[in-house]
């Protein structure tokens, strides 16, 4: 047999522990797992769990983030061809894995019963977590303008897709804490009533204006990296916005997109100064809505924006951001291989992306 290299043997090792931890928080819950419990399980060492994951918090968000992103996409017979339509198939993907009252406590449907509480109980998760969350209503609302085209010039649907997200949110949870009280049917028809909301949400453009520098640099990016929304290994060689944004400042990939010229693409990179305990929350979170875009909408309705996700900082660094924190908000423009321009701070995926390109 040949032997593993070093990086195959690391990866060996995460998914066991991976895979002895799902089975340890499924019996135990998140609160009475035990690291020990889990390298036995493993068949591995104490440390052996912690060079691969800080704490038990980030091992948790990681195994949750890994089942919601290998969760099966059942797309309907027909896509959506309305926003009503895509409103009930979203709520419909989402409800279908909330834990029902006849499941025993450790169905792996309950594993998210302490998400929230985690969240709630360290306030460095709440900004990352409520970026994440408007992350979210953008690519909803995104999909659902393409299904119907604002009639304003500067109107949008984001809010409207905040007030669906808000339904479903707030149905997961109480299905973990009053189980039998939501009605999955009644959650659905509501989503479906919420097309025909008018909530005047219209779009304006950030106040700031950054520096835009032109270069000509080579953008070399690494040759592949795992997509947030679609689950597909995405190719960064082609022309348009990249933008690098730290959890803290998530929202502004709508500013790239909105200002992005009709066919560019618009990438947002999502980093951290935490990753191995707020990029899989952020897989986590993002993959929840991303499995339900996939179900709800036809291929050409998906949202102009992709998420990935770079643990590694190659990324960033290959965008010119070697050390990236929470606030971090860099945009490049690429084209033909090269950096065109560069700009950073409040403003900059505005910026770049409205920049027009000379003949």
């Amino acid at each position: 047999m040949a032997r593993l290299t070093r990086a195959e043997a690391q990866e060996r090792n995460r998914a066991k522990v991976l895979a002895a931890a799902r089975e340890e928080f499924a019996e135990r819950g998140f609160r009475d797992a035990k690291i020990d419990e889990i390298a036995d399980r493993a068949e591995l060492t104490r440390g052996a769990v912690y060079s691969n994951f800080p704490g038990k918090r980030a091992l948790y968000f990681a195994v949750l983030a890994d089942l919601a992103e290998r969760a099966p996409v059942i797309p309907p017979d027909e896509p959506a061809l309305t926003v009503r339509e895509a409103l009930g198939e979203v709520a419909r993907a989402w409800v279908t894995r909330l834990p029902l009252m006849t499941e025993d406590r450790h169905a792996p449907s309950r594993l998210g019963a302490d998400l929230m509480p985690e969240i709630l109980a360290d306030e460095t998760l709440h900004k990352p977590f409520a970026e994440l969350t408007r992350l979210n209503a953008i690519l909803l609302g995104l999909a659902m303008e393409r299904l119907r085209p604002p009639k304003e010039p500067d109107g949008r649907l984001v809010r409207l897709a905040g007030a669906a997200l808000t339904v479903l949110q707030g149905a997961g949870q109480l299905s973990a804490a009053a189980p039998g009280f939501v009605d999955a049917f009644d959650v659905i028809r509501v989503c479906e009533g919420l097309a025909e909301l008018d909530l005047d949400d219209r779009w304006t453009v950030a106040p700031m204006v950054p520096e835009v520098q032109e270069t000509d640099e080579p953008w070399s990016p690494p040759r592949a990296v795992r997509g947030l929304t679609d689950g597909e290994a995405a190719r960064l060689g082609r022309d348009g916005v990249v933008a690098v944004l730290g959890v803290h400042r998530l929202s502004a990939a709508e500013e790239a997109v909105r200002a992005a010229p009709p066919g560019a693409e618009v990438t947002a990179v999502v980093v951290t100064r935490t990753p191995a305990e707020v990029l899989p929350l952020a897989r986590l979170v993002i993959a929840e809505v991303g499995t339900c875009l996939r179900q709800a909408f036809p291929m050409p309705a998906w949202p102009r924006l992709r998420i990935l996700y770079d643990e590694s900082g190659a990324l960033a660094a290959a965008a010119g951001v070697p050390e990236p924190e929470d606030t971090t908000e860099v945009a490049i423009r690429v084209r033909s291989g090269r950096i065109v321009l560069r700009t950073e701070g409040f403003g900059a995926c505005h910026a770049a992306a409205s920049q027009r390109d000379r003949p």
